[in-house]
């Protein structure tokens, strides 16, 4: 049996409530035996309905907070034909995939078709080990972003989020790698 996990990373161009739209996704391989990451996919993505309404409020936060381009979306290649790519993939994960913050990338890639067995959250899963002081009005810890749970995991390496796919699963891959070695 494979010791291989899949970590997806989405980027949107916001909430898919809002009409939020997928604009870059990477996914990456772990080997949860050996903590070996490697690149699996990294694609900039346009999908129908991409405009210039996407550079501005509900949408654009990407374009805000990243170096990703709207000419680079404008310029990429269609979702919906990189789908049966991206599904073999996700096929090839016999032990499932997870993200940082699962609930938001899943529910976008399901909505486009996509079909995969899942794991537990790497966001829900650090929340405990993060152990962060609840938000105002809650009890429970509150939920650690990328930053914060790498700032736990690691404090001697600095690391400022991308906000770009590939990026920021390779670092999710590395948070997760952690969880399972502390949680042993």
């Amino acid at each position: 049996m494979s010791n291989l996990i899949g970590i997806v990373d989405i980027e949107t161009t916001g909430f898919i409530k809002d009409g939020g739209l997928i604009v870059e996704i990477g996914i990456v391989s772990l080997d949860i035996v050996t903590g070996e990451i490697q690149p699996i996919f990294s694609s900039i993505v346009q999908e129908k309905g991409f405009s210039e309404k996407h550079l501005n409020h509900p949408y654009g936060w990407i374009f805000k907070n990243s170096d990703l381009r709207f000419e680079e979306v404008k310029n990429a290649p269609y979702l919906e034909d990189l789908l049966p790519e991206i599904q073999r993939i996700c096929d090839g994960f016999d032990n499932g995939l997870t993200a940082f913050n699962k609930a938001f990338d899943f529910t976008y890639l399901k909505d486009r078709g996509l079909s995969f067995k899942e794991l537990n959250c790497i966001m829900l899963r650090a929340t405990p080990i993060v152990n962060l002081p609840p938000n105002p009005g809650f009890t429970d810890p509150k939920w650690p972003s990328v930053e914060e749970a790498w700032a736990f995991f690691f404090p001697d390496r600095a690391y400022t989020e991308k906000h770009r796919a590939l990026d920021d699963a390779l670092h999710e891959a590395e948070i997760a790698y952690e969880i399972l070695r502390v949680s042993k």
